[in-house]
């Protein structure tokens, strides 16, 4: 099935089901889950690096990588929306996916909470608490899978000469290895945006709103980013085209 096939499926689902398309804890419906529904994120990682994206199939834990990454890319405003689905899928999106737009988030933040001041402070607090939860299953998941890749690598120098691998196999493997750090540089990248986006917000709600809340903010915020540098260093993930 096309991804525009499944576009139109999913679309004819959320108008007969009343855009009743995610479930509870804004998860997407069980329904609507499939095992590679976030593959989507290690091909436009890597390709949106000038690289191409590799031909094997996921591991789980590879499957999993991708899982946790698309909740750290994911505008904490477009989730639980009818259209989420439709992100899950990597069918709809911003234009520049691999940016997080801080005018975006401080504009949505504005037109929903602007009545009170007090929701808009527990708004970034909750986004970056949100995001600090996130990290450490991702990172986890993430030196999994770097060290299966150096696994990868050291196995080609044994088995290449013996076992017939072909040329297109070993780039296979080469992208794949490619395509895994592209995900976690998006991700590290991505963090570093959401940060600057609540930044932006918490220094505008200063000077509009001042308020107590703030330094609940600033606490949660300083954490996300200590956080960060902590996870991402200067060794950040480099693709390389192949």
């Amino acid at each position: 099935m096309s991804l525009r096939q499944l576009f139109l499926i999913l679309a004819g689902a959320a108008l007969l089901a009343g855009c009743a398309l995610n479930g509870d804890f804004d998860r997407v419906r069980p329904s609507l889950v499939t095992d590679d529904m976030h593959a989507w994120v290690g091909r436009e990682a890597v390709q949106r690096g000038g690289a191409h994206a590799s031909e094997f199939p996921l591991t789980d834990e590879e499957r999993r990588l991708r899982d946790l990454a698309f909740a750290l890319i994911q505008p904490p405003y477009d989730r639980n929306r009818w259209y989420s689905v439709f992100m899950d899928y990597g069918l709809v999106g911003p234009p520049d996916t691999l940016l997080f737009d801080r005018a975006a988030y401080w504009d949505r933040l504005d037109a929903a909470y602007r009545r009170s001041e007090a929701s808009s402070y527990a708004r970034i607090v909750t986004d970056a608490r949100n995001d600090v939860s996130r990290m450490e299953p991702f990172f986890m998941s993430a030196g999994r899978v770097t060290d299966a890749d150096q696994r990868r690598a050291e196995s080609l120098r044994y088995v290449a000469a013996s076992s017939g691998i072909t040329e297109e196999e070993k780039a296979n493997a080469f992208r794949r290895k490619n395509e895994n750090a592209a995900v976690i540089a998006w991700v590290c990248a991505s963090l570093r945006a959401r940060a600057a986006a609540y930044r932006f917000a918490l220094e505008r709600l200063v000077v509009s709103e001042p308020a107590s809340y703030a330094a609940e903010a600033e606490r949660a915020l300083s954490l996300l980013q200590a956080r960060t540098a902590g996870y991402c260093g200067a060794g950040a993930a480099v693709v390389v085209k192949s």
